[in-house]
């Protein structure tokens, strides 16, 4: 599967990014797939070449370019409990930074970046991500409706927001939660918001999960939950119909 790396030129200095696309030649659709709070590591990598091998051009940037190119910490190879504290410490403050403008003008430069590949077909492109990337993908999606067709986020507080900003999606939408992150309740909240605003939605609590499920260098991972966003993320690129 080919790869790239990439500078992309943003009002706050360059971020560094990452990008997998099919063989073969030709233009493919486009995806934006914004990383976990750990960051662009091997396990992302893999994901977004799997994503590619299903015949998308797959850009994963380094959302935390202010603190230096990716890794911006020293990660093990396996994320445990252990080490996950000490972690987020240094982490939180990069988290914490990434305030809506922030991310916004961020988002415009990685479509504008994305869409002017030659690899990428015309047309608006999809974006995905997961933890704090799924939030970063929900406020791309909400400040440029007409540059994205599709929006997928997994073990995300896509709500943190606030309802008033979910109400401003006009994307195909799947939220796929961590059943350690929401209640039913909270599910059955936010379901409404989604429905109450007209957007095309699937939203789920996926069972016996925890948050970080999708990472398979964590002891979140949960194979069964990792199958579950395939079976859910490539339909919705797909322009399948939302269902649930």
């Amino acid at each position: 599967m080919p790869f790239d790396t990439h500078r992309i030129p943003t009002a706050d200095g360059e971020a560094n990014a990452f990008a997998a696309f099919p063989d073969g030649g030709g233009r493919h659709p486009g995806v934006l797939m914004y990383p976990d709070g750990f960051g662009i590591r091997p396990v992302i990598r893999e994901m977004a070449r799997e994503l590619a091998s299903y015949g998308y051009y797959v850009l994963v940037p380094n959302p935390f370019h202010r603190h230096g190119p990716a890794p911006v910490v020293d990660l093990p190879e396996h994320i445990g409990e252990e080490a996950r504290p000490a972690l987020m410490a240094r982490l939180m403050p990069m988290i914490e930074s990434l305030t809506v403008e922030r991310v916004r003008g961020d988002a415009d430069a990685y479509l504008r970046f994305l869409t002017a590949q030659p690899e990428v077909a015309p047309g608006p492109a999809a974006v995905t991500g997961y933890c704090i990337g799924g939030l970063l993908a929900v406020r791309t999606a909400v400040a440029y409706p007409e540059r994205v067709a599709a929006l997928a986020a997994f073990h995300a507080p896509v709500g943190a927001d606030g309802p008033d900003a979910l109400a401003g999606l006009t994307a195909r939408v799947h939220f796929g939660h961590a059943e350690s992150d929401l209640t039913p309740e909270a599910l059955s909240e936010l379901n409404r918001t989604l429905e109450a605003a007209g957007i095309a939605h699937s939203s789920e609590i996926y069972p016996g999960t925890v948050h970080g499920f999708t990472m398979a260098d964590t002891d979140a991972f949960d194979p069964a939950g990792l199958k579950r966003h395939w079976e859910h993320l490539l339909p919705l690129l797909r322009g399948a119909p939302a269902e649930g």
